[in-house]
């Protein structure tokens, strides 16, 4: 397997990355939804947020990594013969959407936390797995703007795993219908 991507298939890096934040995201989705919906235990429910918010971190920083490697790597395998002009803009631009919103997720999340009047009512501090603590752009809190960054965070989940769903039914379509080596592009086999 390369280092750099070529025209034919995607490099480690690209891969490691794109299958590292697959993987980070659907977690994250799933343990938004389970300490928002699920558990009642506030206790329980506040390790939890801290938990999301260390994470969060690394998503962002995954995704900043996803950026620096595609600037350092610019080539893109090809696509597909025959692949539709429609098609093809409308995978351009669901991978903008994807990567608008790996970065409007962590980004909102933390804006919504800093703009907690019960973060700074409590002294409760944005720390990252215990290790150290981000910026709070909003001493004091905002009720109006932890209320505004909340919904963009909810929305923007919600946007994100209907793009999840869409990416991954068309890289299925393109393995298992098509059989044209798309998927196999960001494996880990070629």
């Amino acid at each position: 397997m390369r280092l750099r991507n070529d025209e034919t298939s995607w490099g480690w890096p690209a891969r490691l990355l794109h299958w590292a934040m697959a993987a980070l995201i659907l977690f994250m989705l799933g343990l938004g939804v389970y300490m928002t919906k699920v558990v009642t235990d506030l206790y329980v429910q506040f390790d939890l947020y801290q938990l999301h918010k260390s994470w969060g971190f690394v998503v962002f920083a995954l995704a900043v990594a996803r950026v620096v490697w595609r600037v350092a790597s610019p080539t893109v395998p090809a696509d597909p013969a025959g692949m539709p002009a429609w098609e093809r803009a409308a995978a351009r631009g669901a991978h903008a959407a994807l990567y608008a919103l790996m970065f409007a997720m962590p980004l909102s999340g933390w804006l919504t936390a800093s703009a907690s009047e019960l973060q700074d009512l409590y002294g409760i501090r944005n720390t990252v797995f215990g290790r150290f603590e981000l910026p709070d752009p909003f001493v004091p809190g905002s009720e109006a703007l932890e209320a505004t960054f909340s919904a963009v965070h909810a929305w923007s989940a919600v946007a994100l795993a209907g793009l999840l769903t869409l990416h991954v039914g068309a890289a299925l379509r393109h393995h298992f219908v098509l059989r044209d080596g798309v998927l196999k592009r960001m494996g880990f086999g070629r």
